[in-house]
């Protein structure tokens, strides 16, 4: 599982930074989430392929995390693409799109999907045979959604030299795989676990973009792999968070703490703040295993 941090700053964007985009490479999937301004510039800078981006997903409407959709949704024309893109975001994101694409008379020559979000429950969005993903329900001044991204749990995988040793015919690895056990041919049953390895534990990401702290998230992101949490200020404007919904680092790491994740990711740092360490330095009071969010920073899991 592989995180790119294409940008993570609030509000506005600048020379140096851009407001919030991440990818999430997982089970050889791409998932583009969020799109503020300067996102296809970053796509480019961390040599990120369009053509690998099939599934983006939208927390909210909220200009700063979908202001550069319709500019990737045009160039994906451009690029002649012809691969389905679907859209996952709150209702009425397939307005905006449409009505841009319509008054420049610019329709994609690519099938464009949209699923709208209007749910207050967490609901599974999207789902193939190896990653789920799931909202996580927010708290903002709209409507606004996280994301759970899971894997699933693989095959187990083939214990080849107990096989060989046992004689079993390679039509029945298919089966062992699935996780059957065997019968040979003197009427022995051979347990799978005899003839099998644990597939490694599947791996999760939680991504909370804009929210006031929250703890009704925690039954959802409960013990995750990678929580992504906004930490828009410090706890010395914990009124000014209050006051727009977002959350201060300490606050952050307490619901990871809370929630018993393995790792915090933190962004989403207002542009009043000069040293990004500084939320790193608060959230580590509270929890201590912190990971920093900066543009073009990538972290393998």
């Amino acid at each position: 599982m592989k995180l790119t941090i294409l940008g993570c700053y609030a509000a506005t964007p600048r020379t140096f930074t851009n407001p919030t985009s991440q990818i999430l490479e997982i089970k050889n999937r791409l998932f583009l989430i969020d799109c503020g301004e300067g996102t296809q510039v970053q796509l480019r800078k961390n040599k990120i392929r369009f053509s690998k981006i099939n599934h983006i997903f939208i927390s909210h409407l909220h200009g700063d995390h979908f202001f550069g959709l319709i500019g990737l949704v045009s160039t994906f024309t451009l690029l002649n693409r012809n691969t389905d893109l679907h859209i996952y975001g709150p209702k009425g994101i397939k307005e905006i799109i449409k009505l841009q694409l319509r008054l420049a008379n610019s329709w994609t020559n690519y099938g464009l999907h949209f699923h709208e979000l209007e749910s207050n429950v967490s609901e599974i969005v999207f789902e193939d045979d190896k990653v789920v993903v799931k909202t996580i329900p927010l708290k903002h001044r709209i409507y606004t959604n996280g994301f759970l991204f899971e894997e699933k749990i693989d095959k187990r995988k083939l214990n080849t030299d107990a096989v060989q040793n046992y004689e079993i015919d390679k039509c029945y690895f298919q089966n062992i795989k699935n996780g059957k056990d065997i019968t040979l041919e003197d009427g022995r049953v051979i347990e799978n676990a005899q003839l099998t390895f644990d597939p490694k534990p599947p791996m999760s990401y939680a991504f909370c973009s804009d929210t006031a702290y929250n703890e009704a998230i925690i039954p959802l992101i409960n013990g995750v792999d990678v929580l992504y949490h906004e930490a828009t200020f410090l706890q010395s404007e914990e009124g000014l968070a209050g006051k727009t919904m977002h959350s201060t680092a300490k606050e952050a790491a307490t619901i990871a703490l809370k929630a018993k994740v393995k790792k915090l990711i933190i962004g989403h740092y207002s542009t009043r703040y000069e040293n990004i360490g500084l939320f790193k330095e608060e959230a580590e009071i509270i929890f201590p295993e912190v990971l920093l969010a900066d543009d073009g920073r990538s972290f393998d899991f």
